[in-house]
């Protein structure tokens, strides 16, 4: 007969969960009355057979105290499914079996139920990538169709503007579509530059980058979102040079300067700090504004994810610190934020001096 619930028993689908026709087997090869098994992941119940009304409550305190009994007075079986020392649910038969039969069936059960949440694992793990590659590949394909339009409006308000002749309505409604356009094809560069991030065969490209010119490059491309602060720039040295993806770091320092730009206080002073360390080159910018919860300090860098204590100051998509995080991630690094009334808002990235892997150029 255990043979038998043996071979039965590995025949499930693993795809579908067992646990209903495990009782039902378990009943009809050892004749028992009833047979109810009990998930802990799940918390479900499957029986077959009469079973009393508070049988999940009994089942639940099986698996919770370990309760491993044979009541020749009631005729009820307890065992713990256990997959070596943890406990993952109950079994509980209602007839007459051996000791060793009701802990072979116990065992054969919970190892049913183990092989079933692996397989369910690894297809919500692959349901989740193929969903998050739509997911980048719609994002790509929408960013590169805006890209068109928006050039031709920009161009348009351009020469609007050019043309001269306007009346100030006029030429303030232009000079609005100018702005807005730009606004858009900003968030459209943003949506591109993360579509390529999150591309699962990102490969930096790697070579010596001067530091100096590049932060001077990122500070032009900002010069409207920055012309209401001091901007200053600390460099250990002005030949500081890193072995890094040059596009991506520039993604990285656009996001923390906008982001500095949209939360600073007006007027305040923003620092741009590079410091070299033996093994990493850590970049920072710090700004006096708006204070980040210590409970933000992570999910602030998650994608879509906006603090609740800055969401209402300026306009935003929860898009950017997710562009700074993986351009670092990309690189072997990682970035952080410290925050308070005091000191400020300070964004890090470190990034190692040599990516992992790469050699030198």
């Amino acid at each position: 007969m255990l043979c038998a619930f043996i071979h039965e028993a590995t025949q499930f689908n693993p795809h579908g969960h067992p646990g209903a026709q495990l009782a039902d087997l378990a009943r009809r090869i050892f004749q028992v009355e009833a047979a109810a098994i009990f998930d802990a992941d799940l918390h479900e119940v499957y029986r077959s057979g009469e079973w009393f009304d508070d049988v999940k409550e009994v089942l639940q305190n099986i698996c919770l105290f370990g309760t491993a009994t044979d009541d020749r007075e009631t005729g009820l079986i307890r065992r713990v499914l256990q997959m070596g020392k943890l406990p993952i649910g109950a079994m509980l038969l209602r007839g007459e079996t051996s000791v060793i039969v009701a802990n072979s069936i116990a065992s054969i059960i919970a190892i049913t139920f183990d092989r079933y949440h692996a397989f369910a694992n690894e297809s919500r793990t692959e349901n989740a990538r193929q969903a998050e590659q739509l997911r980048t590949t719609v994002l790509d394909s929408l960013a590169h169709a805006y890209k068109t339009p928006l050039t031709v409006i920009e161009a348009a308000s351009s020469g609007l503007a050019a043309m001269g002749g306007l009346t100030p309505t006029q030429a303030g409604l232009v000079s609005l579509v100018d702005e807005q356009a730009k606004q858009l094809s900003q968030l459209t560069s943003r949506l591109l530059t993360t579509a390529r991030l999150e591309a699962s065969d990102l490969i930096p490209k790697i070579e010596a980058v001067a530091i100096a010119p590049l932060i001077d490059d990122v500070m032009a491309s900002l010069r409207e979102q920055l012309s209401g602060f001091s901007v200053r720039v600390v460099l250990p040295n002005d030949d500081v040079a890193l072995c890094c993806d040059r596009s991506l770091l520039v993604a990285l320092l656009t996001q923390y300067l906008d982001n500095a730009g949209k939360y600073a206080d007006f007027g305040t002073t923003i620092m741009i700090q590079v410091v070299e360390e033996s093994n990493a080159i850590v970049f920072s910018v710090r700004s006096i504004g708006s204070t980040i919860p210590a409970g933000d300090y992570e999910r602030i860098f998650d994608r879509y994810y906006r603090s609740s204590a800055s969401a209402s100051i300026a306009a935003g998509t929860g898009v950017g610190l997710s562009i700074a995080k993986r351009a670092a991630q990309a690189h072997g690094g990682n970035v952080w934020v410290a925050s308070d009334a005091k000191e400020g808002t300070t964004f890090y990235a470190s990034l190692p001096r040599l990516p992992k892997g790469v050699a030198s150029p």
